[in-house]
């Protein structure tokens, strides 16, 4: 009955978050670790719930063609380089401040994300820019866990990308960074595989649902106002577990 209760959660939170592009692991690994599962295996599954997710979605946008694929991989190569770095480095030290700078920076972006108003026109075209992205991403993946979406999209958003297509190529970048911080978790530490497993496939039919939710149904302002949501969300949630 335990894993029919996680396999329930993580198809609710995939489903919510996968609407933003973003991973669902900064709610996820809370709520398994609440239930008893310890926190290093919630964080782990967690990361790979957010690589089930996005790859779900990744799959139906690169079949609808919504994505250049090549124009990505520059981030995707140096996402997965620098994952295993993050990782191991939040072994070593202590991520507090990391996460008090991150949780105020996730408050202010949502912010100004309501706040501006001009359209998108930027598109992804400097493969030096994508490289230090994905540097950037992959790292922050591995050190806190909770993937490099809700990092990089309200950054592109503010500087005037499109919300929908932002949230598309997203979330095709990040299940390789989350991917290889989990395979750096599962060499750290000893995994539950059944509860791996309950959690992967709810997270993939979640990420496919979100997607077509977001795709279909939402406008890019109402993309861009449920993606603000998800950030001042995470943002709270991360203040509160850092308070108390």
């Amino acid at each position: 009955m335990e894993y029919l209760l996680y396999f329930g959660i993580t198809l609710v939170v995939s489903t919510l978050f996968s609407i933003g592009g973003v991973g669902s692991s900064v709610a996820l690994i809370p709520m398994l670790s609440f239930l008893g599962v310890g926190f290093d295996i919630a964080k782990a599954v967690g990361l790979f719930a957010n690589t089930a997710s996005t790859l779900g979605a990744s799959v139906m946008n690169v079949l609808r063609k919504s994505i250049d694929v090549k124009q990505v991989l520059p981030f995707v190569f140096m996402s997965v380089a620098c994952a295993p770095l993050g990782a191991y480095s939040a072994t070593q030290m202590d991520t507090y401040y990391v996460k008090c700078a991150f949780a105020l920076f996730f408050i202010f972006s949502a912010t100004m994300m309501l706040k501006q108003k001009k359209k998108g026109a930027v598109t992804y075209k400097k493969a030096w820019v994508m490289l230090v992205m994905g540097g950037i991403v992959g790292f922050l993946a591995g050190l806190l866990g909770i993937g490099g979406g809700a990092i990089i999209i309200p950054l592109l958003i503010y500087l005037g990308y499109d919300a929908k297509q932002t949230a598309i190529t997203v979330s095709f970048m990040i299940p390789f960074s989350t991917l290889s911080a989990f395979l750096t978790y599962v060499y750290l530490i000893e995994i539950d595989w059944i509860l791996l497993g309950v959690v992967a496939v709810a997270a993939a039919l979640g990420g496919v649902l979100g997607n077509h939710i977001m795709i279909f149904k939402l406008s890019v302002e109402q993309t861009r106002k449920f993606i603000a949501l998800s950030l001042y969300l995470i943002g709270i949630k991360m203040i509160w577990s850092l308070i108390l």
